[in-house]
C-alpha cells in the first residue's frame, strides 16, 4: 500500500479554510477541518486548456519540455494548442503528441486552426486557412487525443464541423471569427461550448452589433477563455467577466515558447515573433501573438484586479476541468486526483504536486 501524505494549510478551492488534505497514491483520499494556516496556501493544480509553448519550446515540437516548465509554475494538466499548418504537417503533429497524452504528459491536444476566419487570423499562417473538411477533421479526432478544435462559425460547412466534433467526444469552440451574434447562437446550438480567448480576434461588442461575444457570454452552456497577462484583456473586464459568467470562466496562457525566457525573437508555429518588454508580437504586423504567460502570474493578475481569491482560484481549476470535462480534478475533494499547489502569502509556488508526486 502507498504511503500517506498529509498536508495542513488553507484550503482555497470554492471557499477558504484551514484543513488536512490527506493523500495516498495518486488520490485524495481525505479532507478534514483544522485550525491555524498550516503549510501556506493550498489550491487544486492549474488547468492550461490553451498553451501554445514554454521555456523556450514549441509544443508542436518540445511539448514535453513545455509541460515541463509549466509544472514548475503550478500547471499541472496542460493543454497543448496546435496553430494553423498544411493538413499534412497537422496530421504529423497530432501522431507526435498522442503518446504525450496516452501516458498523461498533457492532458490533451487542442486545434486552434486551421478552420479560422481569414479577417480574424491573428497569429496564424492566413495561407494554410482552410474550409472545414469532413474528412481531414475526422482523421485528426479519431486518434481520440483531440481534446478541443477551434471554427470560426461563418466558415463553410463549419457548423457540420462542430458537430462532428461533438459527435466524436471532442469540445468544439468558437474563436478567430468574424461571425455576428445570430450565428454564434447557431454554433452553441450546434453544440460549441468554449470561446476561444474572449475578446481577442472576434468583432467588438457594440451596441447594434453585438457579435459572438453576447452569445458566448449570456449562454450557460458556454465556457469563456480570458488571456489573464494585463494585456489582451483590460483588468476591469477581466473582473466584471469573472463576476456576471462566475463559474463559467478559463483563465489561459495562451503562451507561446519566450514564456520564461525573455525578450528576444522566436516563432509560432512558422510565423517569426519579436518579444519585447514581455509581448509577444508578429514581426509583420505587430500585432499580439500569444503571450509569455505562466498560470502562476496569471493569477497574481486576476487577484490584483480585485477578484477574490477563491473566485481567481476557480478560473484556474475548476472552471477549465469543467470546460474540458477532467471529472477527476480542479477542486480539492475526496476522490479527486492529488493535483496541488502550496503559494505564499505573496501567491507565489512553492511547492507542487502531481497525481501524489511532489515535484523535486
Amino acid at each position: 500500500m502507498s504511503a500517506v501524505q498529509r498536508i495542513h494549510a488553507t484550503v482555497v478551492s470554492g471557499s477558504a479554510s484551514s484543513a488536512v488534505v490527506t493523500v495516498q497514491g495518486d488520490r485524495i483520499v481525505e479532507v478534514t477541518a483544522a485550525s491555524g494556516r498550516g503549510e501556506g496556501l493550498l489550491v487544486p493544480g492549474f488547468i492550461d486548456q490553451h498553451c501554445h509553448g514554454g521555456g523556450g519550446h514549441d509544443v508542436a515540437t518540445h511539448a514535453a519540455q513545455v509541460a515541463d516548465f509549466h509544472l514548475r509554475h503550478g500547471t499541472t494538466t496542460m493543454v497543448a494548442s496546435l496553430v494553423t499548418a498544411s493538413a499534412p504537417s497537422l496530421r504529423e503533429q497530432v501522431a507526435a503528441l498522442v503518446p504525450l497524452v496516452e501516458r498523461g504528459v498533457i492532458g490533451g491536444i487542442h486545434l486552434e486552426g486551421p478552420w479560422l476566419s481569414p479577417q480574424q487570423c491573428g497569429a496564424h499562417d492566413a495561407s494554410q486557412l482552410r474550409r472545414p473538411d469532413a474528412a481531414e477533421l475526422g482523421s485528426l479526432l479519431a486518434s481520440g487525443s483531440v481534446r478541443m478544435v477551434t471554427f470560426a462559425p461563418e466558415l463553410p460547412g463549419a457548423l457540420a464541423a462542430i458537430r462532428q466534433t461533438v459527435a466524436a467526444g471532442s469540445v468544439a469552440a468558437i474563436g478567430h471569427t468574424d461571425c455576428e451574434y445570430d450565428l454564434a447562437v447557431c454554433a452553441i446550438e450546434a453544440g460549441a461550448t468554449v470561446a476561444t480567448h474572449l475578446f481577442n480576434r472576434m468583432p467588438h461588442l457594440g451596441k447594434r452589433h453585438p457579435g459572438p461575444v453576447l452569445a458566448l457570454l449570456e449562454d450557460p452552456r458556454v465556457f469563456v477563455e480570458l488571456i489573464a497577462d494585463g494585456l489582451h484583456v483590460d483588468r476591469h473586464l477581466l473582473r466584471y467577466v469573472i463576476a456576471t459568467a462566475q463559474g463559467r470562466v478559463s483563465v489561459v496562457t495562451d503562451a507561446m515558447a519566450a514564456a520564461g525566457m525573455g525578450d528576444g525573437d522566436y516563432l509560432l508555429g512558422e510565423l517569426p515573433v519579436h518579444v519585447r518588454d514581455g509581448q509577444a508580437r508578429l514581426a509583420s504586423d505587430h500585432a499580439l501573438a500569444g503571450s509569455t504567460l505562466t498560470m502562476d502570474r496569471a493569477l497574481r493578475t486576476v487577484v490584483a484586479a480585485g477578484v477574490p481569491l477563491p473566485d481567481a482560484v476557480t478560473t484556474l481549476t475548476r472552471g477549465p476541468a469543467r470546460a474540458m470535462g477532467f471529472s477527476d480534478r480542479g477542486v480539492i475533494e475526496a476522490g479527486s486526483r492529488a493535483d496541488l499547489v502550496l503559494l505564499d502569502d505573496e501567491l507565489q509556488v512553492t511547492r507542487v504536486m502531481r497525481s501524489g508526486n511532489w515535484l523535486v
